[in-house]
């Protein structure tokens, strides 16, 4: 388990492609790797990796097709730079939120602004996986623990806001618009969300997808458009 903390930045010092396989070989910063031992996991950019060989300073990981397919580690090139974070230890404070290290799907950078002392960054990812995104959420971004500020049911995108600290121990002050980044969602809000959509695919069966290309059209989903308490879905409009 990782927390979404990231420790340092890692820069890629070689890359072995074979068939369906990749041999990673990452530098790490100072001090990250003490006490690693061959089999240890570490997220990189927010994948999950053991660790195959070790000396001091580096470390070698083979990717295999699964984690290619959906991460952007097959795009990684020697002097790439990538975010680090060891597994967490018994006891340790979850400063983030807690990670699996099995990324779902990348999503591209579709805007980045960067008003003063801070840097906002839209992120536009596939229909399947946005049902899963809402405002206030937990969300991991290359292995760091962030919080969605907005999401736009529309566009199928969100966005998030980095403050100095986090720039500086990550990645993401290099990022530019068209890049993709690697995503884990919240594993408690896909439980939510499936348990709601399976609910509602018994009782409306073939009603369902003209209920959601109905939401769909008012920039909405299952979730947002349930009322809560006291309330009705009409009373939540302007």
């Amino acid at each position: 388990m990782f927390t979404g903390i990231v420790k340092g930045v890692a820069e890629v010092i070689a890359i072995d492609r074979k068939q369906g396989l990749l041999m990673l070989e990452l530098a790490f910063p100072e001090g990250f790797d003490t006490g690693i031992e061959i089999g240890a996991s570490v997220a990189v950019d927010g994948c999950c990796l053991t660790v195959t060989s070790h000396r001091p300073g580096r470390a070698v990981f083979d990717v295999m097709q699964e984690s290619l397919a959906r991460t952007t580690l097959l795009t990684l090139d020697a002097g790439s730079r990538i975010n680090v974070e060891r597994a967490a230890r018994d006891g340790a404070e979850i400063g983030g939120h807690p990670l699996s290290g099995h990324i779902d799907c990348t999503a591209r950078i579709a805007a980045i602004d960067s008003p003063e002392n801070n840097k906002v960054m839209r992120f536009q990812l596939d229909p399947e996986w946005s049902r899963y995104v809402f405002a206030k959420g937990y969300i991991a971004v290359n292995g760091c623990s962030l919080t969605v500020s907005d999401m736009d049911r529309a566009s199928h995108s969100f966005s998030v806001w980095f403050i100095p600290e986090t720039l500086r121990a990550t990645t993401f002050d290099e990022k530019q618009v068209g890049q993709h980044v690697n995503l884990e969602i919240d594993r408690a809000t896909q439980v939510t969300v499936d348990s709601i959509r399976g609910y509602l695919e018994e009782r409306l069966g073939p009603l369902l997808p003209r209920l959601e290309a109905l939401l769909g059209a008012e920039g909405l989903d299952q979730l947002t458009a349930l009322p809560q308490p006291g309330k009705s879905i009409t009373q939540d409009k302007p």
